[in-house]
């Protein structure tokens, strides 16, 4: 496994979750599994013993000297690169997640290789690389170049086709590369070059984190302007959704709440309830609806449809419908803006721009209803989270969202979904959703505990993972 996060080491997203869960779950098949990350400057490496030997790696017309620290996460071996590119800096992409480090191509080329040389330090050659996202995307390339990974398979997981990692050409003058026309976007005089692409060129299987969000990215409207490349290799391309740490997502023992509950024991859930609308100045009422978003706040997550028009959706919702919103996270400064400012005008909006994990189980578990109107949303993780502590999705069906939860008019109903990434397809879902809970709480409460008893456990996915690998190595 070769990622550029991993929790508990690194995190800037969902990428780090299942780098680490779907490592723990495969070795857990009894496969040997090896986790190579780097070494940022937030990573706590006191636990990590470091490897006797360094690596010397060509890059930028020079040997760079790379040290490996390795401990055991379970029965997963984890190794950190540790290199100044890395552990000298404050962030992992970048100081902010709107200032990227300019040298990324040449800081992931040097993790890419050292992923490709670590393994002949330690004398164990993989059956399989599986390589995470853009930055990784140069791995599948390079093994083809080289002899010692003759037998193995490389395996490449989208997790957001929007992500590409572009640069320009002239970068991979540092690389220490050749530099080949499948690593470029086209064939005009401006091309750049695209990691994210090398990788789907070059990699013997795709994977990506849903069934659904496979299908959608070989069309132009998510493909990202590679749907063609992705359409040509479709017999190679498989979707298979992520799962959830169920151990830290159980509403029974989570640590990160004062009361716990459970499917038949569902009493707590209305005492965190109004725990949230205490933490969050929210009216305590008990018999009204609580709806909350934890997100990025960006166009991705629906949220330029949620506050366009004069009223905006979100602007009915408050004042039309008799609820409670709870919104937390960050994003783009507008959007943050214009929520802040509705908030102030209406006592039963609480717009939070934190980003916190306790607030986030908190939030997750005494809400009533949980909105994700995703403009796309490759697996999405929020859902599998409302769903395990009995808060009901409201969502647009897209991506992983129309993989996990089945529409309430359907038998064994999980949540609400609607269709089109309009303001007034979010408006009529939300409109549904609340109608249901004062006119019949009996079968809400059905729909709740049905959620509930999903089974989103790693090992399901980690199942599909394997006949997906096992295809590859008998074949």
């Amino acid at each position: 496994m070769i990622s550029s996060e991993a929790v508990p080491f690194s995190k800037s997203g969902g990428l780090a979750d299942v780098a680490s869960s779907l490592s723990i779950a495969l070795s857990e098949l009894n496969n040997d599994v090896r986790l190579i990350i780097p070494n940022y400057g937030i990573t706590d490496s006191s636990s990590f013993t470091r490897l006797g030997t360094s690596l010397e790696i060509p890059l930028a017309g020079k040997i760079e000297q790379v040290d490996i620290l390795f401990k055991k996460m379970k029965e997963v071996s984890v190794y950190l690169i540790d290199h100044p590119f890395f552990s000298e800096r404050k962030g992992i992409y970048g100081n902010t997640s709107f200032t990227p480090y300019p040298d990324n191509l040449l800081r992931y080329t040097l993790m890419s290789k050292v992923a490709l040389a670590l393994p002949m330090v330690i004398n164990w050659i993989p059956q399989i690389l599986h390589c995470h996202d853009w930055t990784t995307g140069f791995i599948p390339y390079m093994a083809k170049q080289d002899k010692q990974y003759i037998h193995t398979t490389t395996v490449f997981t989208i997790h957001n086709l929007a992500y590409q990692g572009e640069y320009p050409r002239l970068d991979m003058l540092l690389s220490d590369m050749k530099i080949d026309s499948s690593m470029l976007f086209n064939n005009s005089i401006d091309s750049r070059v695209n990691m994210l692409k090398t990788g789907l060129v070059h990699a013997d299987i795709i994977t990506t984190v849903s069934p659904t969000y496979a299908k959608e990215i070989q069309g132009e409207e998510q493909g990202c302007h590679l749907d063609l490349l992705l359409k040509n290799k479709s017999n190679r391309l498989f979707g298979i959704l992520n799962g959830i740490d169920l151990d830290e997502w159980n509403p029974e023992t989570d640590g990160l709440l004062d009361y716990h509950f459970s499917p038949l024991h569902m009493e707590n859930k209305a005492v965190l309830k109004e725990q949230i609308q205490k933490r969050f100045n929210l009216p305590i009422k008990a018999d009204v609806p609580i709806i909350s978003m934890i997100s990025r706040i960006a166009e991705q997550k629906g949220f330029y449809e949620l506050t366009q028009g004069s009223p905006s959706p979100l602007e009915q919702m408050i004042t039309e419908l008799n609820v409670q919103v709870i919104i937390i996270g960050t994003g783009d400064r507008d959007l943050e803006d214009k929520l802040i400012a509705l908030s102030q005008l209406h006592e039963n909006l609480s717009v939070n721009l934190i980003f916190s994990n306790e607030a986030a189980h908190l939030v997750e578990a005494g809400s009533d209803f949980f909105l994700m109107p995703s403009r796309y949303e490759p697996c999405g993780l929020n859902q599998m989270y409302s769903m395990r502590y009995g808060t009901i999705v409201i969502a647009r069906k897209t991506g992983g969202l129309a993989d996990s939860i089945i529409d309430v008019q359907e038998s064994n109903g999980t949540g609400f979904l609607f269709n089109e990434i309009s303001g007034s397809a979010m408006f009529e879902s939300v409109q549904r959703a609340v109608s249901l809970y004062y006119e019949d709480r009996q079968e809400l409460e059905a729909i709740r505990k049905r959620g509930m008893e999903v089974d989103f456990s790693w090992t399901n996915s980690a199942l599909e993972y394997m006949k997906v690998y096992n295809t590859i190595i008998k074949g």
